[in-house]
Protein backbone atom coordinates (compact mmCIF):
# COMPACT_ATOMS: atom_id res chain seq x y z
CA UNK A 1 0.00 0.00 0.00
CA UNK A 2 1.23 3.48 -0.88
CA UNK A 3 1.87 6.24 1.64
CA UNK A 4 0.86 9.89 1.26
CA UNK A 5 3.65 12.16 2.48
CA UNK A 6 3.22 15.92 2.75
CA UNK A 7 6.39 18.00 2.79
CA UNK A 8 6.39 21.71 3.55
CA UNK A 9 8.77 24.52 4.38
CA UNK A 10 7.75 26.36 7.55
CA UNK A 11 9.35 29.56 8.85
CA UNK A 12 10.08 29.98 12.56
CA UNK A 13 6.90 32.02 12.89
CA UNK A 14 4.80 29.34 11.20
CA UNK A 15 4.48 30.75 7.68
CA UNK A 16 4.27 28.21 4.88
CA UNK A 17 2.92 30.41 2.06
CA UNK A 18 5.12 31.32 -0.92
CA UNK A 19 8.33 29.71 0.34
CA UNK A 20 10.17 30.53 -2.89
CA UNK A 21 10.02 34.18 -1.85
CA UNK A 22 11.74 33.59 1.52
CA UNK A 23 13.62 30.27 1.46
CA UNK A 24 16.64 31.79 -0.34
CA UNK A 25 19.97 30.13 0.35
CA UNK A 26 18.47 27.83 3.00
CA UNK A 27 17.54 25.29 0.29
CA UNK A 28 21.20 24.59 -0.40
CA UNK A 29 22.89 21.57 -2.00
CA UNK A 30 22.70 19.53 1.21
CA UNK A 31 18.93 20.16 1.51
CA UNK A 32 18.37 19.50 -2.18
CA UNK A 33 20.19 16.15 -1.98
CA UNK A 34 18.06 15.15 1.03
CA UNK A 35 14.86 16.19 -0.81
CA UNK A 36 15.98 14.19 -3.84
CA UNK A 37 16.55 11.07 -1.70
CA UNK A 38 13.06 11.51 -0.17
CA UNK A 39 11.68 11.05 -3.71
CA UNK A 40 13.30 7.64 -4.24
CA UNK A 41 10.13 5.65 -3.51
CA UNK A 42 7.68 8.26 -4.85
CA UNK A 43 5.58 7.50 -7.93
CA UNK A 44 3.03 10.33 -7.81
CA UNK A 45 3.26 14.03 -7.06
CA UNK A 46 -0.05 15.39 -5.68
CA UNK A 47 -0.88 19.05 -6.25
CA UNK A 48 -3.81 21.36 -5.82
CA UNK A 49 -4.69 23.74 -8.64
CA UNK A 50 -2.69 26.73 -7.37
CA UNK A 51 0.51 24.74 -6.81
CA UNK A 52 0.08 22.92 -10.11
CA UNK A 53 -0.28 26.19 -12.03
CA UNK A 54 2.78 27.67 -10.31
CA UNK A 55 5.03 24.62 -10.72
CA UNK A 56 3.93 23.59 -14.21
CA UNK A 57 4.64 27.09 -15.55
CA UNK A 58 8.34 26.86 -14.55
CA UNK A 59 9.63 23.44 -13.65
CA UNK A 60 9.20 21.58 -16.97
CA UNK A 61 11.61 24.04 -18.62
CA UNK A 62 14.36 23.26 -16.09
CA UNK A 63 16.72 20.61 -17.46
CA UNK A 64 19.88 19.10 -16.03
CA UNK A 65 18.99 19.53 -12.35
CA UNK A 66 18.79 16.04 -10.82
CA UNK A 67 16.17 17.01 -8.24
CA UNK A 68 13.85 18.88 -10.61
CA UNK A 69 14.39 16.26 -13.34
CA UNK A 70 13.09 13.67 -10.84
CA UNK A 71 9.98 15.75 -10.07
CA UNK A 72 9.40 16.44 -13.76
CA UNK A 73 9.47 12.68 -14.41
CA UNK A 74 6.92 11.80 -11.73
CA UNK A 75 3.26 11.22 -12.56
CA UNK A 76 1.22 14.17 -11.28
CA UNK A 77 -2.21 14.03 -9.67
CA UNK A 78 -3.97 17.41 -9.70
CA UNK A 79 -6.99 18.07 -7.48
CA UNK A 80 -9.12 20.73 -9.14
CA UNK A 81 -12.72 21.43 -10.02
CA UNK A 82 -11.85 24.20 -12.49
CA UNK A 83 -8.88 23.01 -14.56
CA UNK A 84 -9.69 21.28 -17.81
CA UNK A 85 -6.41 20.81 -19.69
CA UNK A 86 -3.28 19.54 -17.99
CA UNK A 87 0.29 19.10 -19.13
CA UNK A 88 3.45 18.01 -17.30
CA UNK A 89 2.56 14.31 -17.09
CA UNK A 90 -0.54 15.18 -15.03
CA UNK A 91 -3.93 13.56 -14.48
CA UNK A 92 -6.94 15.40 -13.12
CA UNK A 93 -8.78 14.43 -9.94
CA UNK A 94 -12.01 16.37 -10.29
CA UNK A 95 -14.38 14.07 -8.44
CA UNK A 96 -14.23 13.17 -4.77
CA UNK A 97 -10.53 13.63 -4.00
CA UNK A 98 -10.69 11.47 -0.88
CA UNK A 99 -12.29 8.53 -2.69
CA UNK A 100 -9.93 8.70 -5.68
CA UNK A 101 -6.80 9.05 -3.50
CA UNK A 102 -7.93 6.22 -1.22
CA UNK A 103 -8.24 4.00 -4.30
CA UNK A 104 -4.78 4.99 -5.53
CA UNK A 105 -3.27 4.42 -2.07
CA UNK A 106 -4.65 0.85 -2.02
CA UNK A 107 -2.78 -0.03 -5.21
CA UNK A 108 0.71 -1.45 -5.27
CA UNK A 109 3.46 0.97 -6.25
CA UNK A 110 5.42 3.97 -5.10
CA UNK A 111 4.32 6.60 -2.62
CA UNK A 112 2.49 9.88 -3.20
CA UNK A 113 4.27 13.14 -2.35
CA UNK A 114 2.54 16.49 -1.84
CA UNK A 115 4.39 19.75 -1.29
CA UNK A 116 2.90 22.42 0.93
CA UNK A 117 0.18 22.40 3.56
CA UNK A 118 -2.90 23.83 1.83
CA UNK A 119 -6.71 23.84 1.78
CA UNK A 120 -6.56 20.31 0.42
CA UNK A 121 -5.06 19.09 3.71
CA UNK A 122 -8.38 19.63 5.51
CA UNK A 123 -9.87 16.84 3.37
CA UNK A 124 -6.74 14.69 3.44
CA UNK A 125 -6.44 14.74 7.24
CA UNK A 126 -10.19 14.44 7.92
CA UNK A 127 -10.35 11.30 5.77
CA UNK A 128 -7.20 9.74 7.24
CA UNK A 129 -5.24 9.84 3.99
CA UNK A 130 -2.04 11.57 5.17
CA UNK A 131 0.53 9.12 6.50
CA UNK A 132 3.38 11.52 7.22
CA UNK A 133 4.24 15.21 7.40
CA UNK A 134 7.83 16.27 6.72
CA UNK A 135 7.99 19.83 8.03
CA UNK A 136 11.14 21.71 7.06
CA UNK A 137 11.68 24.25 9.87
CA UNK A 138 13.62 27.12 8.31
CA UNK A 139 15.40 29.54 10.69
CA UNK A 140 13.81 32.64 9.23
CA UNK A 141 11.04 34.96 10.42
CA UNK A 142 8.66 35.85 7.57
CA UNK A 143 5.93 37.73 9.51
CA UNK A 144 3.11 37.48 6.97
CA UNK A 145 1.48 34.80 4.90
CA UNK A 146 -0.60 31.70 5.38
CA UNK A 147 0.38 29.66 8.43
CA UNK A 148 0.95 25.94 8.46
CA UNK A 149 -2.33 24.07 9.13
CA UNK A 150 -4.26 27.37 8.93
CA UNK A 151 -6.94 25.69 6.82
CA UNK A 152 -7.12 22.54 8.93
CA UNK A 153 -9.35 21.92 11.93
CA UNK A 154 -6.92 22.00 14.91
CA UNK A 155 -8.71 19.03 16.49
CA UNK A 156 -7.56 16.90 13.54
CA UNK A 157 -3.87 17.82 13.84
CA UNK A 158 -2.58 15.19 16.24
CA UNK A 159 1.02 14.55 15.29
CA UNK A 160 3.66 12.22 16.68
CA UNK A 161 7.33 12.93 15.96
CA UNK A 162 9.01 9.84 14.47
CA UNK A 163 12.29 11.24 13.15
CA UNK A 164 14.24 14.40 12.41
CA UNK A 165 17.14 15.50 10.27
CA UNK A 166 19.36 18.52 10.92
CA UNK A 167 21.33 20.37 8.24
CA UNK A 168 24.48 22.44 8.62
CA UNK A 169 22.61 25.63 7.68
CA UNK A 170 20.18 25.37 10.62
CA UNK A 171 17.22 23.87 8.74
CA UNK A 172 15.60 20.93 10.56
CA UNK A 173 13.21 18.44 8.97
CA UNK A 174 10.69 17.09 11.49
CA UNK A 175 8.97 13.88 10.41
CA UNK A 176 5.52 13.40 11.94
CA UNK A 177 2.83 10.75 11.61
CA UNK A 178 -0.81 11.42 12.38
CA UNK A 179 -2.11 9.74 15.52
Amino acid sequence: MRKLIVGSFVSLDGVTEAPTSWIGAYFDDECKEYAYRKLENVEFFLLGRVTYEMFSARWPQVKGDTYIDRINGLKKLVASRTLKNLTWNASLINGDVAVELADIKKQAGGDIMKYGVSNLDQTLIATGLVDQYDLWAVPKVVRQGKRVFQDVDPALVRLGLVDMHRFGNGVVVLNYVLR
